[in-house]
């Protein structure tokens, strides 16, 4: 979302098991946008070693070296997996379309790093607040690596703060929340620290206190210093 501002990038880097990464793009939640998939290439390339996997053209489908040889093994060599932005709905049934739910299952337990923005934050959680459907509503049935709920856009988008808290009061599971330009890195299933590339942007657990929700904001390390 920051062209401009490689900070988060820089952070995801420098989580990597290897140096130079190897770094896979999926834009499946944009249905494979090229524009997109350049803009990757543009913030990736020259500090990592760059891939993107497509589902959504047949012949890219069929051309591609994961298709033809291991797609498991293809992503399971990666060192971050990076996920766009786009339809979060779309994005899960397609992935379990063709079993990349369960390949990124096995490449997270495996030590792969896995990282996105938007519909990319919201995907790895058992749920949270999209806009796959037209307005926001509840997005029961992500991937669960993280057992939470999560709302990406939090200060974003006007609706999206108050949404995730009616859900929430309303039976929803709670979770996390992350401002543009706030990230939370968990190590497993444990949040270890929230980061962020913009002075003052937040992260926030949210949860339910007789039949409120109770929002906490947590610590958040600037990444650009003081």
């Amino acid at each position: 979302m920051e062209p401009e501002n490689p900070l988060l990038d820089d952070f995801v880097l420098s989580l990597s098991r290897r140096r130079p990464a190897r770094v896979c793009f999926l834009p499946t939640a944009s249905a494979d946008s090229p524009a997109y998939v350049a803009k990757f290439y543009r913030a990736f390339a020259g500090r990592s070693i760059p891939t993107d996997v497509t589902t959504f053209d047949p012949t890219a489908f069929a051309r591609h070296p994961a298709r033809t040889a291991d797609l498991q093994g293809v992503l399971a060599d990666q060192d971050v997996i990076y996920v766009g932005g786009g339809n979060t709905a779309n994005l899960l049934a397609i992935w379990r379309a063709h079993g990349i739910d369960r390949i990124l299952r096995d490449a997270w337990l495996g030590g792969v790093v896995m990282a996105g923005v938007s519909a990319g934050m919201l995907c790895w959680f058992r749920g949270g607040v999209t806009d796959s459907f037209g307005g926001l509503a509840a997005l029961n049935d992500g991937l669960g690596l993280i057992d939470a709920t999560a709302c990406p856009h939090y200060d974003g988008e006007g609706e999206r703060r108050p949404t995730y808290h009616r859900l929430v009061a309303e039976g929803f599971p709670g979770g996390f929340a992350a401002d543009d330009g706030a990230a939370l890195y968990f190590r497993g299933t444990e949040l270890v620290e929230a980061v962020s590339s913009r002075p003052g942007a937040g992260a926030y657990r949210v949860a339910v206190a007789d039949g409120q929700a109770v929002e906490s904001r947590l610590d958040v390390r600037y990444l650009g210093g003081r």
